[in-house]
């Protein structure tokens, strides 16, 4: 470590203290100004770690990248059954825009770079996979590149690779980010229904999770390999999805053995993972280093989603409403607030009427929780103060929303993990 890093945030204090029992403001400006040391060795080529008690201190409101925040405001929806993408004018709330994709579009993803959102289309069941580039600029599509099995998409944290989740191949493929030709190929046989990760503070190991397999997979990304499977356990009850939309919760004795973990998001301090699952509904929480299950947070009917608050404060979880992967609409969809550092619940948000709420993204202000209405085609806009809702029709079947443009210096993947 340079020289220039070697003051601890001990020292620092001291010298402050010194400060200010000599009188001397300028040492005590110079010092207080100082920037913070430097603790977390992250892996080659990945940006540096500027504050370790938060790893989200970087997509704080309006701290946007150099080129970013001129990009249009805009909502960006696929629509998994219309085989197209809604583009919504996040300040009007209209539908200004809807264009056709690749079959089943299920993500709209923010590349490394913030240059190109892509649409993961993977043609479910199919063979005619493809990965759809949208200009941020002008937020019209470009021409797709044929992909296998695009379930999800995410980049390493140093920028050389976009990772396709093959979700029914069981695999992670490695490709150029740009040009997306395979660069090499990590099967995870034992993880039925790969689709959604995360990464370490270091970017030294990802957690998946195994949606049919009730699973989490750790992969070794320095050494390109699986470390081991987490088999995830279910709680003694969990909530009832005939519970009429805003009515208290009814439990029932879970009798399901195998969860269905979805979303997954590393906690400020880069210690802990938060997992969603829509079996259990609820999140586990799991100590990365040990790769254990340390907890379990009890939060809505099919927790899905999980979205960070722009301080790193709050924790939101988006509940799906049905613990079916085809559901009714107007089911019992809410979302639960969490404090990200106890677990402790902070608020309940029903969606009045009912819904679905799935995946999306904070704003840039971090005043609105944008989320996709899965199963009511419909897009919500949470008030992250208080809950209330605006409604938004859109195509068939919403999935993985993104809002851009979002503040931070890059993109992990999914629908705006930025950091």
């Amino acid at each position: 470590m340079k020289a220039r890093n070697l003051l601890t945030l001990g020292a620092a204090g001291t010298l402050l203290g010194i400060a200010g029992f000599l009188g001397l403001p300028g040492l005590w400006s110079a010092v207080a100004a100082a920037p913070e040391a430097q603790t977390v060795q992250t892996i080659a080529g990945m940006p540096a770690v500027p504050h370790p008690d938060n790893l989200y201190s970087e997509v704080r409101a309006d701290n946007f990248a150099p080129g970013v925040k001129d990009d249009l405001q805009r909502a960006y929806v696929p629509n998994l059954r219309g085989h197209s993408v809604s583009v919504i004018d996040t300040q009007t709330l209209k539908v200004v825009d809807t264009f056709k994709v690749g079959r089943a579009p299920q993500h709209v993803v923010p590349s490394w770079d913030l240059r190109t959102l892509w649409v993961a289309n993977n043609d479910e069941r199919g063979h005619d996979g493809s990965l759809t580039p949208i200009d941020p600029r002008t937020g019209k599509p470009g021409q797709a590149l044929k992909v296998d099995d695009p379930y999800n998409l995410y980049f390493t944290p140093d920028g050389k690779s976009a990772i396709v989740v093959a979700e029914a191949r069981k695999r992670l493929d490695f490709r150029d980010p740009v040009t997306m030709a395979l660069q090499y190929e990590i099967s995870a046989p034992q993880c039925a229904g790969i689709n959604h990760g995360d990464f370490s503070i270091d970017g030294r190991f990802a957690i998946f999770t195994c949606e049919f397999a009730g699973a989490l997979v750790k992969i070794d990304m320095v050494n390109r390999k699986v470390m081991g499977y987490l088999k995830l356990s279910m709680p003694a009850t969990r909530f009832k999805d005939s519970t009429p939309p805003g009515s208290p919760a009814e439990t029932e004795i879970c009798t399901v053995t195998k969860g269905m973990p979805q979303d997954i998001r590393i906690s400020p301090d880069g210690k802990t993972f938060y997992v969603a699952d829509m079996m259990a509904d609820g999140v586990h929480v799991i100590d990365g280093a040990s790769f254990t299950k340390t907890g379990f947070i009890q939060a809505g009917v099919a927790s899905h989603g999980l979205y960070p608050s722009r301080d790193g404060k709050r924790l939101f979880v988006t509940n799906r409403g049905s613990h079916k992967i085809h559901g009714k609409p107007k089911g019992p969809g809410s979302v639960t607030v969490l404090d990200f550092a106890t677990g402790k619940v902070l608020a309940q948000w029903p969606v009045p009427g009912g819904g679905s709420p799935d995946m999306g993204n904070v704003s840039n202000d971090g005043k609105w929780l944008w989320l996709s209405g899965r199963y009511d085609d419909m897009v919500y806009r949470f008030n992250t103060e208080d809950g209330k809702v605006d409604k938004i029709r859109v195509g068939m079947e919403p999935h993985g929303l993104t809002l851009w443009p979002q503040p931070g210096r890059y993109s992990l993947g999914h629908t705006g993990n930025l950091r």
